[in-house]
Protein backbone atom coordinates (compact mmCIF):
# COMPACT_ATOMS: atom_id res chain seq x y z
CA UNK A 1 0.00 0.00 0.00
CA UNK A 2 1.79 3.07 -1.12
CA UNK A 3 1.80 6.19 1.60
CA UNK A 4 1.89 9.96 1.69
CA UNK A 5 3.05 11.27 5.15
CA UNK A 6 2.56 15.40 5.90
CA UNK A 7 3.15 15.65 9.08
CA UNK A 8 6.82 15.11 8.84
CA UNK A 9 9.04 17.71 10.74
CA UNK A 10 12.79 18.81 9.88
CA UNK A 11 15.07 21.46 11.80
CA UNK A 12 16.33 24.10 9.17
CA UNK A 13 19.91 26.04 10.34
CA UNK A 14 19.65 28.97 12.73
CA UNK A 15 16.17 27.88 13.81
CA UNK A 16 17.08 25.89 16.69
CA UNK A 17 16.43 29.10 19.30
CA UNK A 18 12.56 28.52 18.03
CA UNK A 19 12.00 25.48 19.83
CA UNK A 20 11.94 26.21 22.90
CA UNK A 21 7.91 25.72 23.45
CA UNK A 22 8.53 21.85 22.11
CA UNK A 23 11.92 21.36 23.93
CA UNK A 24 10.22 22.08 27.55
CA UNK A 25 7.42 19.29 27.15
CA UNK A 26 10.04 16.56 26.96
CA UNK A 27 13.33 15.23 29.20
CA UNK A 28 15.95 16.60 28.13
CA UNK A 29 17.37 13.18 27.17
CA UNK A 30 14.26 12.74 24.51
CA UNK A 31 14.39 15.64 23.50
CA UNK A 32 18.50 15.25 22.45
CA UNK A 33 17.57 12.10 20.55
CA UNK A 34 14.44 13.88 18.71
CA UNK A 35 16.49 16.74 17.61
CA UNK A 36 19.05 14.88 15.80
CA UNK A 37 16.45 12.88 14.18
CA UNK A 38 15.03 16.68 13.10
CA UNK A 39 17.95 17.47 11.16
CA UNK A 40 18.75 14.11 9.64
CA UNK A 41 17.23 13.41 5.83
CA UNK A 42 19.64 11.32 4.69
CA UNK A 43 20.09 8.35 7.08
CA UNK A 44 17.25 7.60 10.26
CA UNK A 45 14.81 9.22 8.18
CA UNK A 46 14.99 7.08 4.76
CA UNK A 47 15.24 3.96 6.86
CA UNK A 48 12.20 4.82 8.95
CA UNK A 49 10.39 5.91 5.72
CA UNK A 50 11.27 2.35 4.39
CA UNK A 51 10.46 0.49 7.09
CA UNK A 52 6.74 2.12 7.22
CA UNK A 53 6.67 1.81 3.92
CA UNK A 54 6.05 5.58 3.25
CA UNK A 55 6.71 6.85 -0.38
CA UNK A 56 6.34 10.52 0.04
CA UNK A 57 6.83 13.30 3.23
CA UNK A 58 5.88 16.39 2.97
CA UNK A 59 8.17 18.48 5.20
CA UNK A 60 7.92 21.10 7.78
CA UNK A 61 9.94 22.97 10.01
CA UNK A 62 8.91 22.24 13.31
CA UNK A 63 7.06 24.27 16.22
CA UNK A 64 6.59 27.24 16.35
CA UNK A 65 9.42 28.27 14.52
CA UNK A 66 9.69 31.82 13.74
CA UNK A 67 6.49 32.91 13.73
CA UNK A 68 7.27 33.49 17.72
CA UNK A 69 10.14 36.16 16.00
CA UNK A 70 9.62 39.72 17.40
CA UNK A 71 11.44 41.33 14.26
CA UNK A 72 9.56 41.49 11.42
CA UNK A 73 12.71 41.78 8.98
CA UNK A 74 14.67 38.54 10.87
CA UNK A 75 11.60 36.89 10.63
CA UNK A 76 11.02 37.60 7.39
CA UNK A 77 14.68 36.91 6.13
CA UNK A 78 14.99 33.68 8.40
CA UNK A 79 11.68 32.25 6.28
CA UNK A 80 13.51 32.91 3.20
CA UNK A 81 16.63 30.63 4.37
CA UNK A 82 14.36 28.43 5.58
CA UNK A 83 12.68 27.63 2.44
CA UNK A 84 15.59 27.84 0.67
CA UNK A 85 17.41 24.99 2.92
CA UNK A 86 14.54 22.86 2.62
CA UNK A 87 14.30 23.25 -1.36
CA UNK A 88 18.15 22.19 -1.44
CA UNK A 89 16.90 18.90 0.59
CA UNK A 90 14.39 18.51 -1.42
CA UNK A 91 16.55 18.41 -4.67
CA UNK A 92 18.60 15.80 -3.50
CA UNK A 93 15.94 13.29 -3.28
CA UNK A 94 13.09 15.16 -4.96
CA UNK A 95 11.45 11.63 -5.34
CA UNK A 96 10.56 10.72 -1.28
CA UNK A 97 10.35 14.70 0.07
CA UNK A 98 8.04 17.31 -0.66
CA UNK A 99 7.64 20.61 1.03
CA UNK A 100 5.65 22.85 2.85
CA UNK A 101 6.73 26.59 3.11
CA UNK A 102 8.01 27.82 6.73
CA UNK A 103 6.04 31.83 6.88
CA UNK A 104 7.04 35.02 8.54
CA UNK A 105 3.24 35.90 8.79
CA UNK A 106 4.33 39.19 11.29
CA UNK A 107 4.43 40.58 7.20
CA UNK A 108 1.01 38.67 5.95
CA UNK A 109 2.53 40.78 2.67
CA UNK A 110 5.80 39.61 3.12
CA UNK A 111 4.03 35.80 3.75
CA UNK A 112 2.25 36.12 0.50
CA UNK A 113 4.70 36.66 -2.00
CA UNK A 114 7.11 33.91 0.40
CA UNK A 115 4.06 31.25 -0.38
CA UNK A 116 4.12 32.44 -3.91
CA UNK A 117 8.01 31.58 -4.32
CA UNK A 118 7.80 28.80 -2.30
CA UNK A 119 5.17 27.06 -4.76
CA UNK A 120 5.79 28.39 -7.99
CA UNK A 121 9.71 28.40 -8.27
CA UNK A 122 10.31 25.42 -5.31
CA UNK A 123 7.48 23.71 -5.76
CA UNK A 124 6.19 23.52 -2.49
CA UNK A 125 2.79 22.26 -1.64
CA UNK A 126 1.52 24.59 0.30
CA UNK A 127 2.80 25.98 4.44
CA UNK A 128 2.20 24.81 7.53
CA UNK A 129 1.18 27.58 10.33
CA UNK A 130 2.22 26.73 13.51
CA UNK A 131 -0.54 28.41 15.11
CA UNK A 132 -0.78 32.45 15.99
CA UNK A 133 1.86 34.41 15.32
CA UNK A 134 2.41 36.69 18.58
CA UNK A 135 -0.83 36.52 19.46
CA UNK A 136 -2.40 37.44 16.10
CA UNK A 137 -4.75 34.60 15.12
CA UNK A 138 -5.33 33.86 10.91
CA UNK A 139 -9.05 34.76 11.12
CA UNK A 140 -7.95 38.68 11.88
CA UNK A 141 -8.73 40.83 8.85
CA UNK A 142 -4.97 41.98 8.74
CA UNK A 143 -4.12 38.06 7.53
CA UNK A 144 -6.38 38.84 4.39
CA UNK A 145 -3.30 39.81 1.93
CA UNK A 146 -1.94 36.78 2.83
CA UNK A 147 -5.28 34.41 2.13
CA UNK A 148 -5.91 36.21 -1.27
CA UNK A 149 -2.64 34.89 -1.74
CA UNK A 150 -3.60 31.51 -0.78
CA UNK A 151 -6.70 31.28 -2.25
CA UNK A 152 -4.98 32.18 -5.96
CA UNK A 153 -2.46 29.97 -5.35
CA UNK A 154 -5.21 27.20 -4.45
CA UNK A 155 -2.79 25.07 -2.23
CA UNK A 156 -3.21 23.97 1.47
CA UNK A 157 -2.84 25.37 4.61
CA UNK A 158 -1.78 22.99 7.54
CA UNK A 159 -2.61 24.73 10.81
CA UNK A 160 -0.09 22.94 13.85
CA UNK A 161 -0.27 23.57 17.01
CA UNK A 162 1.69 25.73 19.37
CA UNK A 163 1.51 27.53 22.69
CA UNK A 164 -1.26 29.87 23.39
CA UNK A 165 -0.43 33.60 23.69
CA UNK A 166 -0.75 33.39 27.54
CA UNK A 167 -1.48 31.07 29.86
CA UNK A 168 -5.20 29.88 31.12
CA UNK A 169 -5.45 29.76 34.62
CA UNK A 170 -7.05 26.50 34.37
CA UNK A 171 -3.36 25.04 33.81
CA UNK A 172 -2.20 26.37 37.01
CA UNK A 173 -0.61 23.83 38.91
CA UNK A 174 -1.02 21.06 36.00
CA UNK A 175 1.92 21.24 33.71
CA UNK A 176 1.09 17.72 32.64
CA UNK A 177 -1.98 19.37 30.59
CA UNK A 178 0.54 21.71 28.44
CA UNK A 179 1.98 21.15 25.23
CA UNK A 180 0.71 17.91 23.05
CA UNK A 181 -0.88 16.20 26.27
CA UNK A 182 -4.01 18.33 26.02
CA UNK A 183 -2.94 22.31 25.59
CA UNK A 184 -2.12 22.51 22.22
CA UNK A 185 -5.29 20.30 21.28
CA UNK A 186 -7.36 23.21 22.97
CA UNK A 187 -5.40 26.11 21.36
CA UNK A 188 -5.22 24.65 17.36
CA UNK A 189 -9.02 23.23 17.42
CA UNK A 190 -9.84 26.68 19.17
CA UNK A 191 -7.63 28.64 16.44
CA UNK A 192 -9.79 26.19 13.39
CA UNK A 193 -13.14 26.96 14.96
CA UNK A 194 -12.12 30.99 14.66
CA UNK A 195 -12.08 30.45 11.43
CA UNK A 196 -15.32 29.09 10.83
CA UNK A 197 -17.47 30.84 13.25
CA UNK A 198 -15.83 34.01 11.48
CA UNK A 199 -17.28 33.90 8.20
CA UNK A 200 -14.15 33.08 6.84
CA UNK A 201 -14.82 30.22 4.60
CA UNK A 202 -17.40 32.52 3.40
CA UNK A 203 -14.94 35.02 2.19
CA UNK A 204 -12.68 32.23 1.15
CA UNK A 205 -14.80 29.17 0.27
CA UNK A 206 -12.10 27.45 -1.93
CA UNK A 207 -9.33 27.68 0.93
CA UNK A 208 -8.61 24.09 2.21
CA UNK A 209 -7.08 23.92 5.96
CA UNK A 210 -5.80 20.90 7.17
CA UNK A 211 -5.49 19.52 10.49
CA UNK A 212 -3.42 17.34 12.48
CA UNK A 213 -4.16 14.86 15.42
CA UNK A 214 -7.04 13.43 14.08
CA UNK A 215 -8.33 16.73 13.60
CA UNK A 216 -7.74 17.95 17.20
CA UNK A 217 -11.12 16.48 18.43
CA UNK A 218 -13.67 18.43 16.34
CA UNK A 219 -14.75 15.87 14.29
CA UNK A 220 -15.80 14.44 17.30
CA UNK A 221 -18.53 17.84 17.76
CA UNK A 222 -20.51 18.40 15.15
CA UNK A 223 -23.67 17.57 16.19
CA UNK A 224 -23.09 19.95 19.73
CA UNK A 225 -21.28 22.70 17.05
CA UNK A 226 -24.71 23.03 14.90
CA UNK A 227 -27.15 22.80 18.41
CA UNK A 228 -25.57 25.53 20.63
CA UNK A 229 -25.03 28.02 17.26
CA UNK A 230 -28.88 27.61 16.63
CA UNK A 231 -29.67 27.27 20.62
CA UNK A 232 -27.52 30.96 20.62
CA UNK A 233 -29.11 32.42 17.80
CA UNK A 234 -26.16 32.82 15.92
CA UNK A 235 -27.96 31.48 12.55
CA UNK A 236 -28.23 34.59 10.74
CA UNK A 237 -24.49 34.95 11.55
CA UNK A 238 -23.50 32.17 8.80
CA UNK A 239 -25.05 31.12 5.19
CA UNK A 240 -24.31 27.45 6.92
CA UNK A 241 -23.82 25.50 9.69
CA UNK A 242 -20.63 25.23 11.49
CA UNK A 243 -20.52 21.67 10.66
CA UNK A 244 -21.07 22.22 6.68
CA UNK A 245 -17.97 24.69 6.53
CA UNK A 246 -15.90 22.41 8.67
CA UNK A 247 -16.74 18.73 6.13
CA UNK A 248 -15.95 21.06 3.11
CA UNK A 249 -13.07 23.09 4.07
CA UNK A 250 -11.11 21.28 6.59
CA UNK A 251 -9.02 17.99 6.26
CA UNK A 252 -7.55 16.39 9.06
CA UNK A 253 -4.66 13.62 9.47
CA UNK A 254 -4.03 10.94 11.66
CA UNK A 255 -0.51 12.41 12.85
CA UNK A 256 -0.20 11.33 16.66
CA UNK A 257 -3.16 9.48 17.00
CA UNK A 258 -2.98 5.98 16.55
CA UNK A 259 -5.88 4.33 17.52
CA UNK A 260 -9.04 2.79 15.19
CA UNK A 261 -11.84 4.39 17.30
CA UNK A 262 -11.25 7.85 16.51
CA UNK A 263 -10.34 6.95 13.12
CA UNK A 264 -13.43 5.75 12.45
CA UNK A 265 -15.60 8.47 14.02
CA UNK A 266 -13.78 10.83 11.85
CA UNK A 267 -14.04 9.00 8.97
CA UNK A 268 -17.90 8.89 9.17
CA UNK A 269 -18.09 12.15 11.02
CA UNK A 270 -16.44 14.49 7.83
CA UNK A 271 -15.97 11.83 5.65
CA UNK A 272 -13.54 9.51 3.77
CA UNK A 273 -12.30 12.38 1.14
CA UNK A 274 -11.49 14.81 4.55
CA UNK A 275 -8.72 11.85 6.21
CA UNK A 276 -5.24 11.61 5.51
CA UNK A 277 -2.21 9.51 6.90
CA UNK A 278 0.46 11.04 8.34
CA UNK A 279 3.12 9.34 11.41
CA UNK A 280 4.19 13.47 12.81
CA UNK A 281 7.96 11.95 12.83
CA UNK A 282 10.51 12.25 14.77
CA UNK A 283 7.85 13.05 17.66
CA UNK A 284 5.80 9.81 17.15
CA UNK A 285 6.89 6.11 15.77
CA UNK A 286 6.39 5.96 12.03
CA UNK A 287 6.53 1.64 12.72
CA UNK A 288 3.44 2.00 14.98
CA UNK A 289 1.75 4.68 12.17
CA UNK A 290 2.49 1.86 9.67
CA UNK A 291 0.83 -1.12 11.72
CA UNK A 292 -1.79 1.22 12.60
CA UNK A 293 -3.07 2.37 9.48
CA UNK A 294 -2.66 -1.13 7.41
CA UNK A 295 -4.55 -3.21 10.44
CA UNK A 296 -7.11 -1.20 10.65
CA UNK A 297 -10.44 -2.50 9.82
CA UNK A 298 -11.34 -0.43 6.43
CA UNK A 299 -12.32 -1.12 3.46
CA UNK A 300 -9.13 -1.15 1.04
CA UNK A 301 -10.92 1.76 -1.08
CA UNK A 302 -11.10 3.71 1.98
CA UNK A 303 -7.45 2.51 3.33
CA UNK A 304 -6.14 3.75 -0.02
CA UNK A 305 -8.27 7.36 0.27
CA UNK A 306 -6.55 7.87 3.79
CA UNK A 307 -3.05 6.95 3.12
CA UNK A 308 -2.43 8.71 -0.24
CA UNK A 309 -5.06 9.10 -2.33
CA UNK A 310 -6.21 11.71 -0.57
CA UNK A 311 -2.80 13.69 0.13
CA UNK A 312 -2.48 13.25 -3.94
CA UNK A 313 -5.49 15.22 -4.42
CA UNK A 314 -5.78 17.63 -1.53
CA UNK A 315 -2.04 18.87 -2.30
CA UNK A 316 -1.52 17.95 -6.16
CA UNK A 317 0.97 15.38 -5.83
CA UNK A 318 1.93 13.74 -8.87
CA UNK A 319 3.34 10.15 -7.88
CA UNK A 320 2.19 6.99 -9.00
Amino acid sequence: MHKIALEEHFMAPGLEEYEGAVRKTMQSETYDKLGKRLQDFTDERIEAMDKAGIDIVVLSQTSPGLQIEKDVKTAVRKATEANDFLAERISKNSKRFRGFAHLALQDPSAAANELERCVKQLGFKGAMINGHTNGIYLDEAVNAPFWDKVAELDVPIYLHPADSFDTPHMYNGRKELSGAFWAWTVETGTHALRLVVSGFFERYPTVRIILGHMGETIPFMLWRYDSRWKQYGYQDKLKRMPSEYIKTNIAITTAGVCDINPLKCSINAIGEDNVMFSTDYPFESALIARDFIESTDLTESVRQKVCYKNAQRILKIDAF
